[in-house]
């Protein structure tokens, strides 16, 4: 272990907030994990990002008074923890750019790596990736600022941005004249934004699930209930008025084609710990909407409550995640580089 734990407790860093939309839910997020962290076995350390970039301390005292110079004085605390637990949400932290700063740390953490991180994140590259091992995604076309103003509608799209979580920024659009407005928000949020064909299907949500022992779970299957015509859009998720239904009635070949799209995602794409991959299921099987490699973690969040209704609890959940991130060797850490075979070897030129 790399900090010095209190009494034979881990000590365990829980990082909330980041600079992005999903600054709130991310509070929310690493709140209800501080909380639920069995104190007999961790020691919980707080470190906040704010929104204007600065570290802060438990008590929402920055740690100083620019981002580097806080940046390197969490470094300091993060190097008296054993393990880091990132419930960010969104780019600057779930994104792959939190880890990427946890690997230079050589600081063992919660959830997928950089690669992973970025790629789900992006949700055009979550397609490519889920199309090259045969899951069956939204028709659609990617739009930047330079091409917005050539979009032509052609029958009811959802757009959204690229890069962004919980809904902010995206649009269900049914008539024309709603395309260019819808365009404009989603790129308030990013530079890119996906105009996809609307997908009719039931939204079902499956949860991939790490162990300790580097085993996979995956989850009972979450069915979010919505009425005619709405979006599981950011008022739906937050308001407390969304509905789930868990285990959603699936046939056996629904459950199965579902879980098999699930661990597939899940390898493909790199990730570790805990992913929730969305998918709206046709009648022509499953549809990949997207991927969130550090999915909400409130105890009243979708992940926790599939596995809740498993017989896994809140808390036995987030032990599994930090006890596998312990296990877990830091990529690229402490790997030699493997003798030169002298038969082999040539000369560099």
């Amino acid at each position: 272990m790399t900090g010095s734990s209190n009494a034979g407790r881990i000590r365990v860093a829980v990082i909330g907030g980041g600079r992005s939309t999903e600054h709130e839910v991310s509070l929310a997020s690493a709140a209800s994990v501080r909380s639920a962290l069995d104190p007999a076995a961790y020691d919980v350390v707080a470190l906040t990002i704010g929104r204007d970039g600065l570290w802060r301390d438990a008590a929402e005292r920055p740690l100083a008074d620019s981002p580097a110079a806080s940046l390197s004085a969490a470094l300091a605390v993060l190097a008296g923890c054993d393990v880091a637990f990132p419930a960010m949400h969104g780019p600057q932290g779930e994104d792959g750019t939190l880890a990427a700063l946890l690997d230079l740390a050589d600081l063992p953490y919660v959830g997928a790596g950089v690669r992973a991180g970025a790629l789900a994140m992006d949700k055009w590259a979550t397609k490519l990736v889920a199309e090259a091992v045969g899951i069956a995604v939204a028709p659609g076309f990617l739009v930047t600022a330079d091409c917005a103003d050539r979009v032509r509608f052609d029958g009811p799209v959802v757009v959204k941005p690229v890069a962004a979580g919980s809904s902010h920024g995206v649009s269900l659009v049914t008539e024309e004249a709603e395309l260019a407005p819808a365009i404009a928000a989603a790129l308030a949020v990013d530079d890119r934004v996906l105009v996809e064909h609307l997908v009719t299907g039931r939204e079902v949500d499956l949860a991939v699930l790490q162990r300790a022992d580097g085993s996979l779970a995956v989850g009972p299957p979450l069915e979010i209930l919505l009425d005619d015509g709405r979006l599981f859009d950011t008022e739906q998720k937050y308001d407390g008025g969304a509905r789930f239904l868990i285990p959603a009635a699936l046939s056996a070949d629904e459950h199965d084609g579902l879980v098999e799209a699930s661990l597939a995602l899940f390898g493909a794409l790199g990730c570790r710990g805990v992913a929730r991959c969305d998918f709206f299921l046709t009648a022509d099987g499953p549809v990949l909407n997207e991927v969130n490699t550090m999915p909400g973690m409130t105890a009243q969040s979708q992940v926790p409550k599939m596995f809740a209704h498993q017989g896994l609890t809140y808390p036995a959940l987030l032990d599994e995640l930090v006890r596998g991130a312990l296990h877990r060797p830091t990529p690229g850490a402490h790997r030699p580089l493997p003798a030169a075979d002298p038969t082999t070897e040539r000369v560099r030129t």
